[in-house]
C-alpha cells in the first residue's frame, strides 16, 4: 500500500524533504533540551577540532563523531515522541523502546569521548 503522503517527485520532493527536515531540526531544538546541549558541544568541539595539530583524517572523524551524536539524538526523540503519541501509559515495551534509545545515545557518546581520546593522547 503506498502512502497517501508519497505524491511529489523531483525537485518539488526534494525541496519538501528539506523543509521537512528543518522542521524537524526545529522541533528537536524547541523541544529537546538533550539536543541542545548536544548542538553546544558540537559548537564547542568541532572548531577546536580545526585548532589540533592532528591530520586531515583525524579531524574528519572526530567531526563525524561529534556529528553522530546529534543523529542519535534526534532518533532517540523521535522513538520517544512516537511512543508518547500512542500512549502515555506505562506499558513495559514503551519502556524498552525509550531505553534503548538512551542506551544508543550513551553509546554514541562513549564513542565521541574514545575516539576523541584516542586521536589525542
Amino acid at each position: 500500500m503506498t502512502s497517501p503522503f508519497k505524491g511529489q517527485t523531483g525537485l518539488k520532493r526534494i525541496f519538501n524533504a528539506a523543509g521537512y527536515s528543518l522542521d524537524g531540526l526545529r522541533a528537536a531544538f524547541k523541544g529537546e533540551a538533550a539536543f541542545r546541549q548536544l548542538v553546544l558541544l558540537n559548537v564547542l568541539l568541532i572548531p577546536i577540532a580545526f585548532w589540533l595539530p592532528v591530520s586531515r583524517a583525524e579531524r574528519a572523524i572526530m567531526i563525524a563523531v561529534c556529528l553522530l551524536g546529534l543523529i542519535v539524538e534526534l532518533f532517540n526523540s523521535a522513538v520517544e515522541a512516537a511512543i508518547d503519541r500512542i500512549s502515555l501509559e506505562r506499558h513495559p515495551l514503551s519502556k524498552n523502546a525509550k531505553d534503548m534509545g538512551s542506551a544508543a545515545q550513551l553509546v554514541a557518546l562513549t564513542m565521541v569521548a574514545l575516539v576523541w581520546g584516542v586521536i589525542l593522547l
